[in-house]
């Protein structure tokens, strides 16, 4: 299948006021038809500058943008129009026209496509009830909330038709319960209309609940990509492992492990949870008491990435040394146990430890 996006040694150099800024750097990245791709990144880490070379509102320095058959690069503007009415764009913030009607903002792109009126107002009538904002047609930006204007910024980059979305940050300005209202959105406008979506963000949280796939972005390189289960729960980079540390909060922190020696008595042990262990409290429980040892949750936090368990719970162990020797042994054949040690040196697979 020929992907939707097509990056190829990919750069974009900035002259800055100390010299050249590499904002993207070497980039090579398929983005099939039909994903949702998130590219996760902190600031200044390129990940608009991608963005905005897919959209070609950037030209590259040197490499190749393809975009769903068209090769962008090179192409001059007459040649881009009809490569960017395939791409509808969503921004952080909005960008609606205040002078306009909710249903006005939604036919802008259709009337500087030259739509027929009748066609125009069909068209707003269809989108507007599938972000479900029927009853909103004739107010005006001021008078919505903003994840009320984020559904009419999504409907607007729908208006075309395109078979490209790409979301700039697109619920960084919103409450946590309206993000998820805007995701859910997003899924709809996927697998109902078969939509490719990239989405820019800083937030883990929103590609582990919407995207299939990620890319890694530090310093304009893509350092890591993949499925985005795969990605989460066994990072390569020490960035992508700061995301996850970042946004489960799952590991104890030395401060909260020397905490919770004083409250508890015994072992401290962190068991990762990964969709394998779907049951892992279950299991856990079942062989502790398969090997004779007390155990308890003292500290942990587990979420769902693409509906799928993922994250750690820490435990207070309490018995024999060698039973529970014997009990970590069992696990660490299923799963990562990291044994957080009185000296600070703790016993397990620290290339895997996640968190700062």
């Amino acid at each position: 299948m020929t992907a939707m996006v097509s990056l190829r040694d990919v750069s974009k150099v900035f002259d800055g006021a100390s010299g050249p800024v590499r904002a993207v750097d070497g980039v090579t990245l398929d983005i099939e038809r039909g994903d949702v791709f998130g590219v996760i990144g902190y600031s200044g880490a390129g990940k608009s500058t991608l963005v905005r070379l897919i959209n070609a509102l950037e030209t590259p320095t040197s490499g190749q943008v393809v975009v769903d058959g068209t090769e962008l690069t090179g192409l001059k503007e007459r040649g881009l129009r009809p490569a960017r009415a395939g791409i509808g764009f969503i921004f952080q913030q909005f960008n609606l026209l205040k002078s306009r009607t909710v249903a006005a903002n939604v036919a802008y792109p259709l009337k500087v496509a030259k739509w027929p009126k009748a066609k125009r107002e069909e068209r707003v009538r269809e989108l507007l009830e599938f972000v479900g904002l029927s009853d909103k047609a004739k107010q005006y930006p001021d008078q919505l909330s903003g994840g009320q204007k984020q559904r009419v910024g999504i409907a607007r980059a729908l208006a075309t038709s395109p078979a490209l979305l790409l979301a700039d940050e697109a619920t960084s300005a919103l409450d946590p319960e309206t993000t998820k209202d805007v995701l859910d959105l997003l899924r709809r406008v996927n697998r109902e209309l078969g939509v490719t979506i990239v989405v820019i963000t800083h937030e883990m949280s929103v590609v582990s609940y919407l995207c299939h796939k990620v890319a890694v972005m530090e310093h304009g390189k893509v350092v890591e990509q993949g499925d985005v289960y795969r990605v989460f729960a066994e990072p390569e980079q020490p960035v992508t492992r700061r995301f996850i540390g970042a946004a489960l909060h799952d590991r104890p922190r030395p401060d909260v492990v020397a905490r919770l020696r004083e409250r508890h008595a015994g072992r401290i042990v962190t068991i990762a949870i990964r969709e394998s262990e779907a049951t892992a409290d279950i299991i856990v429980t079942e062989r502790l008491r398969a090997h004779g040892i007390d155990g308890h949750v003292v500290f942990g936090g587990i979420t769902e990435v693409n509906s799928r368990p993922l994250g750690s719970l820490t435990f207070a162990l309490g018995g024999p040394d060698a039973a529970i020797d014997a009990f970590l042994a069992d696990l660490r054949a299923h799963t990562e146990v990291v044994e957080h040690t009185p000296d600070g040196d703790d016993a397990g697979p620290a290339t895997k430890e996640v968190g700062a």
